[in-house]
């Protein structure tokens, strides 16, 4: 194991543990474990070292996955790696929740709870303590990347997938100018209206819905000023959870035109929701944020 400290003050002083090292297209796939401050548990990432990184620094480009995710699936399933060693990106991959936490019923459902943090600041007992993955992947991450490998804090950017797609598109839209670019795979666009987003809203921010609306895409979308952000949406056509009516692209996509947001949605025929249709189109993705980190 490797351990190495990060220079914060000592309130956020923090040490990484190294978890693994593999080499991959002549860079370094790792995952490493830290404490943190905001979930108040151990939790792991992974982070692609990039050829390039080891002579400089490198954009950042941050991966939210789905639910019942780990680190793991984006790393070992997307081969996102190759194009990420091509155009010189670190790419960094949280986990989708604090984890191990003891709180009662966190165990008990796959949408809901352990695997399923839905990249918000829960506001509700006995969530609050813990449920704050925005705050983590917006703010503690992002730190301990910038203070621990060579990255440029200036470039950074965003993608997902479905929960993750949901996490990448609501800290974009949140964060005017913080990050260059946004991507997202069969995101969940309009969680107030759909039953994942209700159950995982009603639970971490309670029964006022108007509090939802801060982390739903497509209100944040309605009420945007910031500057101008280039999204970029891949769907599949086949996709069960579209068709179910989890995901509401349609919603969104109304919202940008509304609002004059470029947004490229593509529907991908015969495609559905798994790290197949992922891979397929994880390359595309990747330039997109190239185009803008490397500008």
């Amino acid at each position: 194991m490797v351990t190495i400290s990060a220079p914060f003050p000592p309130r956020r002083r923090m040490a990484l543990k190294q978890i693994s090292s593999n080499r991959c297209f002549g860079g370094l796939q790792k995952v490493f474990e830290h404490s943190s401050v905001e979930l108040k548990c151990k939790m792991r990432f992974a982070v692609y070292l990039p050829p390039q990184a080891e002579s400089g620094k490198c954009p950042a480009l941050y991966w939210l996955s789905g639910l019942t995710c780990t680190e793991q699936n984006f790393i070992s399933k997307s081969g996102y790696q190759q194009a990420a060693s091509e155009h010189g990106l670190v790419v960094i991959a949280p986990d989708t929740s604090p984890r191990g936490c003891n709180i009662k019923g966190e165990d008990d459902s796959w949408d809901f709870g352990t695997g399923a943090g839905f990249y918000v600041n829960a506001t509700e007992d006995p969530w609050k303590a813990n449920y704050r993955m925005y705050s983590y992947v917006t703010e503690e991450l992002p730190q301990l990347i910038n203070a621990n490998f060579p990255v440029d804090p200036q470039r950074m950017s965003i993608f997902g997938h479905s929960m993750g797609g949901h996490g990448a598109l609501i800290c974009a839209l949140k964060n005017p100018g913080k990050y260059r670019s946004v991507s997202a795979f069969a995101p969940i666009c309009n969680p107030v209206l759909c039953s994942w987003g209700k159950k995982a809203f009603s639970g971490y921010l309670g029964p006022d819905e108007s509090k939802w609306k801060a982390y739903d895409a497509t209100c944040l979308v309605k009420a945007y000023s910031g500057s101008q952000i280039d999204i970029l949406i891949d769907q599949g056509k086949d996709d069960e959870f579209l068709s179910n009516g989890q995901l509401l692209p349609d919603n969104f996509i109304a919202a940008c035109t509304e609002k004059k947001i470029p947004v490229v949605f593509r529907l991908q025929e015969g495609y559905d929701h798994s790290y197949y249709f992922i891979a397929t189109f994880i390359a595309d993705h990747i330039r997109h944020h190239a185009k803008y980190l490397n500008a």
